[in-house]
């Protein structure tokens, strides 16, 4: 979940909620990589839940990691819920589960995002050692019951909890037991935009079978290769999908502007104080005549926050944010990053993918987004299987990372982080099969050695 924006400035007019989504473009030599991921912490000896408080919580892990890296606490109330690194422009923050994100900052290269990855889980897992904690690299915690797992103390949480099983099935599982990778990529112009938004809005699906990383629940096989990827399917029919509104014919800035404010809000923030207002428009705090706040005008703060809680498969806000991945090691983490990449931003690659995709009806991509959870790469859209789109969505990106020709020491350019996707792709198995192979092999129809074996 993204952190609280704090800008009090109120908003006059319409356009400019516009011009905020406009205010995101920038010269493709701006252009950067920000990486996001969730890891879900538990007990090494016990292979429990890691609550909030206690010697060796959550809190005492942000403790730690303060001490460790110098960044700056993010409080609400007297409780630690992140720490910033605002001259980088990074954050760590916590999900509703307790789950462990770090919020990357704008770099350069994929050389960068890896070398922030690494800097990030030595440090963390120095931290949590002594606590005797691990993290999954999982996009599911494989073993915990619903009511088993912590909740930490963030009142926006709360709302959303309170809010969910109104308006979906699993939108708690969604919050507390689930967790993702995800990139967030620039744009130069409204056009860019839209062409980037689509053919990443299409072959989402291809990335949540290629990253399939979540086929346990308590304990048991879920029926699922991305249980993450389903329940996302039955979270929030509102605020969440395939986005089919961005491949009609005009859509551009103003068309999302106007989706995001039909979606329902979740809440309005004044200080420090989170003011539930469920269900409600955004229009109305807009014009000022939000029956739950009287007198209240939206702020830029308010639309920031707002915007923050949609969530199609790949979100807009002054950035794209590919959204439909399951965590996994750190590799794959990385490679997630450099499948992007090397697809939207390289225009020969980004022609290609768009040849790839254009003619899916959406029809077609919402059948493909059902049944990839299950089928993973065995999944067809348009007479072709996913492994099959998978191996040319990848070699386009190949060649997108090359021409971008950025080096590392050692001279190798960025191409070689999309080794374990091909490898994948080689194999036609995606993570979640090879670990239902172990379940139903080595491990002996237990999840007790996932403890041990996908762990950062």
């Amino acid at each position: 979940m993204a952190r609280d924006v704090s800008d009090a400035t109120p908003i006059g007019a319409r356009h400019e909620l516009i011009e905020w989504v406009a205010s995101g473009e920038k010269p493709r030599d701006a252009w950067r990589i920000g990486t996001e991921h969730e890891k879900i912490p538990f007990y090494r000896g016990t292979h429990t839940p890691v609550a909030y408080d206690g010697e060796g919580g959550i809190r005492a892990l942000l403790d730690g990691l303060k001490a460790e890296t110098g960044w700056t606490p993010i409080l609400e109330g007297n409780h630690p819920i992140g720490l910033a690194d605002d001259a980088a422009g990074a954050a760590i923050s916590l999900e509703p589960g307790g789950q462990f994100e770090l919020s990357g900052a704008p770099l350069k290269s994929l050389h960068e995002t890896a070398a922030e990855l690494d800097r990030h889980l030595s440090a963390a897992k120095r931290v949590a050692a002594p606590f005797g904690m691990d993290f999954l690299t999982l996009g599911m915690s494989p073993q915990w019951t619903r009511a088993e797992t912590p909740v930490m103390p963030k009142n926006r949480y709360r709302i959303m909890m309170n809010y969910m099983p109104k308006v979906g099935t699993l939108g708690l599982d969604m919050m507390l037991r689930t967790a993702t990778v995800q990139v967030n990529l620039d744009y130069a112009s409204e056009a860019d935009m839209v062409r980037k938004l689509r053919v990443s809005l299409a072959l989402q699906p291809v990335a949540t079978a290629l990253f399939a990383n979540s086929p346990f629940t308590e304990g048991r096989p879920n029926g699922f290769l991305s249980m993450r990827s389903q329940i996302w399917r039955h979270t929030d029919p509102d605020r969440t999908g395939m986005f089919p509104e961005a491949f009609e014919e005009g859509f551009g800035y103003e068309r999302y502007v106007e989706w995001v404010l039909d979606v329902p809000m979740y809440f309005v923030k004044r200080g420090g104080v989170y003011h539930d207002v469920a269900g409600a428009s955004f229009r109305d705090l807009l014009a000022g005549r939000l029956k739950e706040l009287p007198g209240e005008v939206a702020t830029r703060s308010d639309w920031a926050n707002h915007v923050s809680t949609v969530f199609p498969e790949v979100r807009l806000k002054r950035y794209l944010e590919m959204r439909g991945a399951d965590v996994g090691p750190p590799e794959r983490i990385v490679a997630l990053s450099a499948f992007w990449v090397g697809l939207l931003y390289d225009e020969a690659s980004l022609d290609a993918a768009w040849d790839l995709v254009k003619e899916w009806t959406a029809e077609e991509r919402e059948q493909l987004r059902a049944d990839v959870p299950r089928l993973g790469l065995k999944a067809e859209i348009a007479g072709r299987t996913v492994r099959d789109i998978a191996r040319d969505a990848l070699a386009f990106s190949r060649s997108g990372l090359s021409r971008r020709a950025l080096l590392n020491g050692g001279g190798r350019d960025e191409s070689h982080f999309l080794d374990p996707l091909d490898e994948i792709v080689a194999s036609g198995l995606t993570p979640a099969e090879r670990l239902l192979e172990r379940f139903h092999g080595p491990w002996g129809g237990s999840v007790g050695p996932a403890f041990e074996e996908c762990v950062f």
